[in-house]
């Protein structure tokens, strides 16, 4: 008995994952994705228009929590912005490590792919919340090691749960991130006062 196309269109998604974080994505040709589901080719392309349609696939849900990250940081500046950056871009990277891993070392390669182009854009504006939008050479460093850091921590720790790899992360960008905001003046002394 022939099996059910969502049946199939989803065994398709999974070989295709499985296939790119074994031999990454140049490496992995649509044939080897039909082996795998012990399918033709051409069943594969009947499901996607081609390996790029694939690669969307896979990467639409993470890809839809980063679009409303960035929603969510429209407008906000200083330490609001670097609050919801870190807990938001390190709740994304944890929940979708596995996605993460697929693209190491391919990420340029694939930012310039029709469906991906907009992600550029979206990790700029990632980078300038986590800076809290400073121009100061520190905080945009700090800013890019962290995001490329937390990526790379979730794409090689897949073996740490999720309740201690976020907890970790997150204590790691307190660490390295550099408040924007000015300390808050410290109340008058009592010398100022008589002055």
């Amino acid at each position: 008995m022939a099996r059910a196309v969502s049946e199939t269109h989803g065994e398709i998604l999974a070989a295709a994952g499985r296939r790119f974080a074994v031999t990454g994505y140049r490496g992995t040709s649509l044939q080897d994705i039909a082996r795998e589901v012990g399918c033709s080719k051409a069943t594969v392309l009947y499901h996607f228009a081609n390996k790029e349609a694939l690669l969307a696939a896979l990467m639409a849900p993470a890809i839809a929590v980063l679009q409303e990250l960035d929603d969510r940081l429209a407008g906000l500046t200083g330490g609001a912005a670097q609050q919801v950056a870190a807990v938001g871009f390190v709740d994304l990277a944890v929940r979708f490590r596995r996605e993460i891993a697929l693209l190491r070392g391919e990420f340029p390669e694939l930012l310039a792919q029709p469906a991906f182009a907009h992600i550029q854009q979206i990790s700029e504006r990632l980078r300038d919340a986590f800076a809290g939008h400073s121009d100061r050479p520190g905080a945009r460093i700090a800013a890019l090691v962290l995001l490329a850091g937390i990526s790379e921590a979730c794409a090689e720790f897949v073996d740490v749960p999720d309740d201690e790899l976020r907890p970790a992360l997150l204590a790691l960008v307190r660490r390295a991130v550099e408040p924007v905001e000015s300390p808050l003046p410290q109340p008058p002394t009592t010398e100022d006062k008589e002055s």
